[in-house]
């Protein structure tokens, strides 16, 4: 059974582009445009893994979401890789204090995410 990977992203192009790198790298895919939709997401098909963005749009950020589900473990622990569009001291530290297990500075390189989520996705099997 592939990994089951949920992208949190408001920009459907990178969410796309992400999806395509990891389904052909044969993870289960899923894709929420926002962090409310993203834990309705979770519930429904309890992911392995988010690739979440910080920012996005509606009354709760990607920290807020990373926060919930770090905290209740009601919600499946998923590993969490932090999408950063600024990458300042700040902000991967606030990504790191919410319980991210990873981030990425965008534009960030598809071979590093490849690399993060595999090594990730090798943890939570274990």
């Amino acid at each position: 059974m592939s990994a089951r990977i949920l992208i949190v992203e408001d920009h459907a192009d990178l969410r796309h582009l992400i999806r395509m790198m990891l389904e052909f790298d044969g993870y289960e895919i899923y894709e929420a445009s926002d962090a409310s939709e993203g834990l309705e997401m979770v519930h429904r098909v309890r992911p392995h893994l988010l690739v979440l963005d910080i920012m996005l749009p509606g009354g709760m950020n990607g920290l807020d979401l990373c926060r919930l589900l770090k905290t209740n473990p009601a919600l499946g622990l998923p590993a969490v890789v932090l999408v950063i569009a600024r990458g300042q001291p700040r902000d991967i530290e606030a990504g790191l204090a919410a319980g991210a297990d990873a981030y990425l500075v965008k534009p960030f390189n598809s071979m590093k995410l490849l690399e993060i989520v595999k090594r990730l996705c090798e943890k939570s099997a274990h």
